[in-house]
């Protein structure tokens, strides 16, 4: 199939979503406001620190924690270190190819790292081991393993669940037992794609491909925005940027609930 035949499919899918939007309708029957089914599964990687799998719909994302030892930044030298990775592998998807990340995978491991590091979710300044020489270094790897659309979400949803169950590995490396990974409440985030005058919450494959403008937005337990990342070359009105913050804290009060209490007990 060659570029015309793509761009010919895509016209007709985008007409065909664009006639359903109009009556109120998606491609999958829920609602504009609707997300998909979420399921998370944590500690399912032997050798990893922290793991987790999470499904949104027929989305499916694995997220592995390793901690290693290094240098700390010299702008902060009493705080660890942060480092995320995303794969967007053929397995998952025809629209993937095989070779480096694509600007795709490292705009999706920038806006994952940028809700986990501006919520403050990991307490980086308890994983400074000597000041200025060294410190814990944790590295976040996002392997895709179905894509059917909002990768945004579920990858920042696996990260937060297998980081919310990481251990520092202390045994490892000769310095006492292991202990949690200390961590905060999760930032969780919502997507929404516009096509035309129709914007929905947790696209899938079909309406990301035809949308104009993707919005993410990272909410904290307190509902406040804590990043954004605006995609695709559409636009959003402000109203419209108004209400997706509304709908998404929403959205992320409810999904926060799935990751369970187990943060809060560390912080008490």
């Amino acid at each position: 199939m060659d570029i015309s035949d793509l761009a010919r499919l895509s016209s007709v899918k985008k007409d065909y979503l664009l006639k359903l939007a109009k009556e109120g309708k998606r491609c999958d029957g829920r609602k504009f406001d609707e997300y998909r089914d979420i399921k998370i599964e944590s500690n399912i990687l032997k050798n990893a620190e922290g793991s987790a799998r999470v499904k949104i719909g027929n989305t499916m994302v694995i997220a592995g924690i390793k901690l290693e030892m290094g240098e700390p930044y010299a702008d902060s030298p009493d705080k660890g270190a942060l480092s995320t990775s995303a794969e967007l592998p053929p397995l998952a998807s025809p629209e993937f190819e095989p070779g480096p990340p694509t600007p795709e995978a490292i705009e999706l491991a920038r806006v994952v790292d940028r809700g986990i590091r501006e919520s403050g979710y990991i307490e980086m300044e308890k994983l400074c081991i000597t000041p200025g020489e060294k410190v814990w270094i944790v590295f976040i790897d996002l392997h895709i393993i179905d894509y059917d659309g909002n990768l945004f979400d579920a990858c920042l949803l696996a990260a937060s669940a297998a980081l919310q169950n990481a251990v520092i590995p202390n045994e490892r490396f000769g310095l006492g037992e292991n202990i949690p990974l200390p961590v905060r409440s999760p930032p969780v985030s919502c997507t929404f794609v516009k096509f035309d005058n129709a914007i929905v919450v947790d696209p899938c494959a079909d309406e990301e491909e035809v949308a104009d403008a993707r919005f993410t937005v990272a909410i904290d337990e307190n509902g406040d925005i804590r990043a954004m990342q605006k995609g695709l070359s559409g636009r959003f009105t402000i109203e419209e940027i108004k209400n997706n913050i509304k709908r998404a804290q929403f959205h992320a009060s409810n999904i926060r609930k799935l990751l369970g209490e187990k943060n809060e007990n560390k912080e008490s």
